[in-house]
């Protein structure tokens, strides 16, 4: 809300990965923190270099004393004198008094600290303490070569440590973990020195829920399949390989008209790429929740709206109760809304809750590589066909509806292995032919971008049900496959159910009784 409303002066630091980023650069005078993400070790943090703390949550205290109840005045002076490292302030008015108050205070004593990384030569005589034993690369979870960058650095060469900077998400484990107490990150962030000062992006503000009138202009496409599919982007900074994978995927979708929404990290992440104009996905795409567009919703904690849009799908066009009815909806959304969230940086229990509210919604998740650290995934198996049999709600017959989605909650290792199972999972059993063909023309298209030209997904089978269901640029190609593997025609379903109540709902209703 503060960029929003202070679109000049408001500043977004970056994603939970560049918080320490942030506070080792010395620049922060008041650091005001409320529970979520934040680094345990906070606030010994920002006693290095000067800095003030101000709790505003009575769940995240941070051991610091209360002061909700006490003279703003007075605790000014605490904190610019330093008797107190930091306070907990219950009241936001208070709270915000006092920061502003000790930050005009304070910032001419800590000039010292600001942009206060290490020196080119301190860099080196702390490389030069390196004993190489690896312990550091053992412990980072991202596998990066830091030992030999240090050995680099030790001999006056800091483009190793350079190259560290865009994958590192500063979790310390190499600090942690080193004998010789060499501040890994921080040699990190003085390589990166001159990359840092220019890393200027422009992120839209969070905008809140999707309005009813923006469900209503596209939600029949996406019910049919001619919009392709709404593809969210979520979670946390743990991201393999840097922000700019989410940014990739996200441009990519946008530009085949799918409907792309990002909140929390991710969000940012979608900023922090530029294409050869020098623009942001945020200045290339729309913001308007339609095919094409990019939609910033809000912090993490606004992924509710995601939800809420897929709910007001079927609020809207099926008329389904909201009333003690989720499981309906629930079902409807699985057999019939293409949508997909991708948590490419999961890390936290909140973003795995988050992730199970979306799948329990009939909504698959896609995690990236250190999301397998969950140890718990939801895969189908589509190669066992009497797994994929539901029912027609109208006449209640048994019918196969297809792995699809396949997944629930899967765990992509690569890039390239999401983007080809992003189109997969918003295939839908309720896709009317033309919506199949848009859909599995992305499918394959994407597949072959990244496995090869000469190829096609081995299940492509599966997901077509009759002649019109096949995508008329690979028309030849495809009709050659199906003839190899034997396909039969499958019966389309314009109202699958996994749930045999909604049968005698369905009946229920055509009689006039609201249910």
């Amino acid at each position: 809300d503060i960029a929003r409303y202070e679109k000049k002066r408001a500043r977004i630091i970056g994603p939970m990965s560049w918080q320490l980023r942030f506070v080792r650069t010395g620049i922060p005078d008041v650091i005001v923190i409320d529970e979520q993400c934040i680094y345990t070790n906070l606030t010994e943090e920002a006693r290095r270099i000067g800095a003030v703390i101000i709790a505003t949550t009575d769940k995240a205290m941070r051991g610091l004393p209360d002061r909700t109840h006490a003279d703003p005045d007075n605790v000014v002076e605490e904190l610019v004198t330093g008797k107190i490292p930091g306070a907990v302030i219950l009241n936001e008015e208070e709270a915000a008094e006092v920061a502003v108050k000790v930050a005009l205070k304070i910032a001419p004593q800590r000039i010292k600290y600001k942009w206060g990384l290490l020196t080119r030569d301190q860099v080196i005589e702390y490389a030069k303490k390196c004993s190489m034993c690896r312990n550091c690369e053992r412990n980072c979870p991202q596998n990066l070569s830091i030992s030999s960058a240090i050995v680099r650095a030790a001999k006056g060469d800091l483009a190793g440590l350079t190259e560290l900077y865009k994958r590192c998400f500063a979790c310390r484990r190499c600090e942690y973990d080193c004998p010789r107490g060499i501040p890994v990150l921080s040699l990190i962030l003085a390589s990166a020195r001159d990359i840092m000062g220019f890393e200027v992006y422009k992120c839209r503000a969070g905008r809140g829920p999707i309005q009813d009138t923006e469900i209503r202009a596209v939600g029949r496409d996406i019910v049919l399949g001619t919009i392709p599919g709404v593809v969210a982007f979520v979670g946390c900074a743990n991201w393999p390989d840097g922000a700019q994978d989410v940014a990739v995927m996200a441009r990519e979708f946008a530009s085949r008209r799918y409907i792309v929404v990002a909140s929390g990290c991710s969000a940012m992440a979608l900023s922090m790429y530029k294409n050869e104009e020098g623009k942001t996905p945020y200045e290339e795409f729309s913001g308007v929740f339609e095919a094409g567009g990019i939609v910033n919703v809000g912090s993490c904690v606004a992924n509710s709206h995601i939800a809420g849009a897929a709910i007001k799908i079927a609020n809207i066009f099926a008329k389904l109760p909201l009333r003690a009815n989720y499981a309906e909806i629930a079902d409807y959304i699985l057999n019939r809304v293409g949508a997909v969230g991708v948590a490419w940086g999961a890390m936290s229990q909140k973003a795995a809750a988050i992730a199970s509210g979306f799948w329990r919604l009939g909504v698959p998740v896609i995690v990236g590589p250190h999301g397998i650290k969950y140890r718990r995934m939801l895969l189908g198996d589509r190669d066992a066909e009497e797994s994929w049999y539901g029912y027609d709600a109208i006449t209640g017959e048994k019918v196969y509806l297809g792995p699809a989605p396949e997944h629930l909650f899967y765990a992509a290792e690569t890039l390239e292995e999401a983007m080809v199972m992003i189109p997969k999972l918003c295939i839908r059993p309720a896709d009317t032919p033309q919506g199949r063909a848009i859909k599995l023309t992305n499918y394959i298209s994407l597949y072959k971008q990244f496995y090869g030209v000469d190829k096609l997904p081995s299940d492509i089978h599966l997901y077509i049900r009759f002649d019109a269901d096949i995508p008329i640029p690979y028309r030849d190609e495809v009709v050659r496959y199906l003839n190899e593997v034997g396909w039969r025609e499958k019966p389309a379903v314009s109202n699958p159910t996994i749930m045999e109540d909604i049968i005698e709902k369905y009946r229920l209703r055509r009689e006039g009784a609201k249910v």
